[in-house]
C-alpha cells in the first residue's frame, strides 16, 4: 500500500486527488477529517469580521493570490468567513488559527492577524499544485472537508540567506521571502555584510557600499583558484541595497508574517568594512573586497589564521563610533526587536601582534584576546541597547563572557546553545549539524562539494530543544544558506528545498508528530509542487545513497535510498541503462578493473532520481570503515 501510495506521488493529477488533501507542511497539531467537502468556484463571497488594518492587507493578498486562478470576489453561495477571536484561546497563541472546511463555507479563526496569515498558507497547500499560476486552473476544484487545530511549537522559525558573498536583487529577496512564508517561517536572517560585500546603505558613512558593495570579477569556486586583485583592475561585480530599497523588502516581509533580523558582522568578516574604513583595523593597511580568494588557511578543530586583517581593532575608540553609527541606522531601519551583530571566526592573531592593543588589554586588565573580544561584544550590545533593539551572535560571544540580555545563535553545533541556555540566555539553535543549506545534500558525483555534507534526513532529525537545557530559553531554530557557491535564486531554492521544509516542521510541529515515512510522502507531494510553478528544488532524495567499505579485505559497496520500498539497478561492467542491469538486494565486491558504477533508484519500473555515474578510482577514494546504516544520519 505504501509503495502504490508513493508511486501516486509521482504521477497525481494536479486536480481532484485525495493525496493532496494530506500533505501539509509543515504537518498541523491536529487534523480530522470529516465525510464533507467544499467546492471553490469562480467566485467567493469573503466574510471578514474585523477592520483590523493588519488582517485586512492579509486578506487581500490572499484575493490576490487566488484571482490568479481566476477566483474574484463576488456573491457565491461559498463564503470564507475570519474572526479573529472575541476571547483569546490562550492554546492559539499569537500564530495559531482553527480552520473548518465545510459544504460552502471555510471558516479561519485565530487570535491575532498572524494566525490567520498562517491559514491561507495552509488553505494554499490544499489546492492543487499550479493552482496559483497566471492563466489559472481548470474550476472547480474539491477540498476535502476537514477541522484543524495549529500552533507553533516555537516563536522563531527562520532562514538566513547571505546576500554578501553573492548579492541578490530586491526582487529576488521577495521571492525568497515569498516561498519561505508559505512554509510559516517568520524570521527572515538578512546576512548584509561580511569579508566578500557591505551590502546596506549606511548614509553617514558612504564609502561603506560606494567601496566595500563592490569587488573584482572572478568565477568558479572560492579559495586558490581565485586570485586576488591585480594591481589597478576595477571592482565592477556587487551591490547593495538603499535605504528606500530595505525598507521595501521590510514592508514586504511584514505582509508575509515574516520579521527581518539584519546581521552586520562584527569584528571579524569585516573585510569589506576596512576596505572602506582601512583605519579602523590595527595595521591601518589598504584592504580590498574579498572576491573570494583565499585569505585564511584552516587547520581543523576551528582553528585557524588570516592571511590578511579581516577584524576591527577593538582597542580604538574610533571603531566604537563608527560601530555606533552604523546601528544607529540599522535600527532605525529594521522595526523588529533583534539585531544580529555577528562575532563568529573572529582572528585574534593581529591583536596580539599588536603593541597598541596590548598596552590597551594591560590598562584594562583584560587578560587574552577571548576577554578582549568580550570587551567589543559588551560595547557593542550596549551600543544596540541604546538603540532600542536586543542584540543577537553567533555562539563565539560566549568568549570570555556574555553581556546582560544577549541572545546566542548556536552554530557550531548545539554546545554554545547548551552553554548559553544554562547561563539564562535566549538561544536559536542553528547548528551545522542539521541547518546549514549550503552543505552538499547529494551524492558528490552530483552534487558541488562543499565543507560537510547534510541530507535531507539529517535536516528532519533537527530538535531545537537538547535535554539538559530548559526549553523556555530556546526561542527556536533557523536553517542558513551561506553563499560561496550559490550565485543565482534559482540554485538558491535548489539549496534550500526540500531541505528547508524539515527545519519548517521541526520548528512549527510538534515533536510528537515528527515521522520520517509521514514526511517523505509529503515531501515528493511538495517537490511536485515547486515542479508545477517552475519553482527549482533539489530531488536528490531520490537518488541512490553509495557506500563504499573494506570487509574481510574485500572493497564491498552498499546501495540505499531514504524513500520507503524504492528498487535501485546497478551495473559495474561498462553497461547502461541500469534498468537492465542487476537488481540491487544486498551488498556486493567491487572488483579489480577500469570501471564505473552506475546506479539508479526505481518505484514500480519507473525511473525517479538520477542515475549516479562514479568511476572506480573515485570509489577507490570513497573507502570507508563501516556498512553504511540510516540510524548513522541521525546521530549528531
Amino acid at each position: 500500500m505504501i509503495k502504490h501510495i508513493l508511486f501516486l506521488a509521482f504521477t497525481i493529477s494536479a486536480y481532484g486527488s485525495s493525496f493532496a488533501q494530506n500533505s501539509i507542511i509543515p504537518i498541523p497539531v491536529e487534523v480530522k477529517n470529516t465525510q464533507q467537502h467544499f467546492e471553490l468556484k469562480s467566485t467567493l463571497t469573503y466574510k471578514v469580521n474585523s477592520k483590523d488594518k493588519e488582517l485586512l492587507e492579509y486578506v487581500n493578498n490572499f484575493k490576490t493570490i487566488l484571482s490568479k486562478a481566476g477566483i474574484v470576489e463576488g456573491n457565491s453561495e461559498n463564503s470564507l468567513q475570519i474572526d479573529l477571536t472575541q476571547n483569546t484561546k490562550n492554546e492559539l497563541g499569537k500564530e495559531g488559527y482553527i480552520l473548518e472546511i465545510k459544504p460552502q463555507l471555510i471558516k479561519i479563526e485565530a487570535n491575532e492577524p498572524a494566525g490567520v496569515f498562517n491559514a491561507f498558507q495552509t488553505i494554499r497547500q490544499l489546492l492543487p499544485a499550479g493552482f496559483e499560476q497566471e492563466g489559472g486552473k481548470k474550476l472547480p476544484v474539491t477540498i476535502a472537508g476537514m477541522t484543524i487545530k495549529d500552533y507553533p511549537r516555537f516563536e522563531w522559525r527562520g532562514l538566513m540567506l547571505d546576500v554578501s558573498r553573492h548579492f541578490f536583487t530586491v526582487e529576488e529577496v521577495k521571492q525568497y521571502l515569498d516561498k519561505m512564508s508559505q512554509y510559516k517561517f517568520n524570521v527572515f536572517h538578512w546576512h548584509l555584510t561580511d569579508d566578500e560585500g557591505w551590502r546596506i546603505e549606511i548614509k553617514s558613512l558612504p564609502k561603506l557600499t560606494e567601496v566595500g558593495a563592490w569587488r573584482v570579477p572572478r568565477h568558479g569556486k572560492f579559495g586558490e583558484d581565485r586570485l586576488p586583485p591585480a594591481p589597478g583592475e576595477k571592482p565592477t561585480e556587487g551591490g547593495f541595497y538603499t535605504q528606500e530599497q530595505i525598507k521595501e523588502v521590510i514592508q514586504y516581509a511584514a505582509e508575509r508574517n515574516i520579521t527581518i533580523v539584519p546581521e552586520i558582522d562584527f569584528p571579524g568578516h569585516s573585510m569589506a568594512a576596512l576596505a572602506a574604513y582601512p583605519e579602523l583595523s590595527t595595521k591601518k593597511e589598504p584592504k580590498f573586497v574579498n572576491p573570494g580568494a583565499k585569505f585564511s588557511e584552516w587547520y581543523g578543530n576551528g582553528k585557524f589564521k588570516m592571511l590578511i586583517e579581516n577584524t576591527l581593532n577593538p582597542a580604538d575608540e574610533k571603531v566604537y563610533d563608527f560601530v555606533d553609527k552604523v546601528f544607529a541606522e540599522v535600527a532605525e531601519l529594521f522595526p523588529g526587536e533583534y539585531i544580529h551583530m555577528g562575532g563568529d571566526e573572529c582572528y585574534h592573531g593581529f591583536w596580539e601582534e599588536d603593541p597598541e592593543v596590548q598596552k590597551f588589554m594591560k590598562k584594562h586588565k583584560i587578560k587574552d584576546s577571548h576577554e578582549l573580544q568580550s570587551y567589543f561584544v559588551k560595547r557593542v550590545a550596549k551600543i544596540i541597547e541604546k538603540k532600542g533593539k536586543k542584540m543577537i551572535g553567533w555562539d563565539e560571544i560566549l568568549y570570555g563572557g556574555l553581556a546582560d540580555g544577549a541572545a546566542v545563535m548556536s552554530w557550531r553545533g548545539m554546545k554554545g546553545g547548551v552553554e548559553a541556555a544554562k547561563q539564562g540566555h535566549k538561544v536559536v539553535m542553528s547548528p551545522t549539524t542539521f541547518a546549514y543549506l549550503d552543505y552538499t545534500q547529494g551524492d558528490h558525483s552530483v552534487e558541488n562539494i562543499i565543507y560537510a555534507d547534510l541530507s535531507l534526513e539529517k535536516s528532519y532529525s533537527f530538535e531545537p530543544v537538547p535535554e539538559e537545557v530548559d526549553d523556555k530559553y530556546i526561542l527556536g531554530g533557523q536553517a542558513n544558506l551561506w553563499t560561496e557557491m550559490v550565485t543565482t535564486m534559482p540554485f538558491a531554492f535548489y539549496m534550500t528545498y526540500p531541505r528547508a521544509l524539515a527545519i519548517a516542521e521541526s520548528v512549527w510541529s510538534p515533536k510528537s508528530h515528527k515521522n520520517w515515512d509521514s514526511f517523505v510522502t509529503r515531501a515528493i507531494t511538495h517537490i511536485n509542487r515547486f515542479e508545477a510553478v517552475n519553482d527549482n528544488i533539489s530531488k536528490a532524495i531520490y537518488d541512490p545513497i553509495v557506500n563504499v567499505y573494506e570487509e574481510d579485505g574485500k572493497l564491498m559497496c552498499s546501495l540505499n535510498n531514504s524513500i520507503p520500498n524504492t528498487e535501485i539497478y546497478y551495473t559495474i561492467n561498462n553497461t547502461y541503462p541500469v534498468k537492465f542491469g542487476i537488481k540491487y538486494e544486498e551488498p556486493f565486491e567491487l572488483p579489480v578493473g577500469k570501471y564505473a558504477l552506475r546506479a539508479g533508484t526505481y518505484i514500480n519500473d519507473k525511473p525517479i532520481g538520477r542515475e549516479l555515474i562514479i568511476n572506480k578510482t573515485e570509489l577507490d577514494q570513497r573507502k570507508g570503515k563501516k556498512k553504511f546504516s540510516v540510524e548513522d544520519l541521525f546521530e549528531e
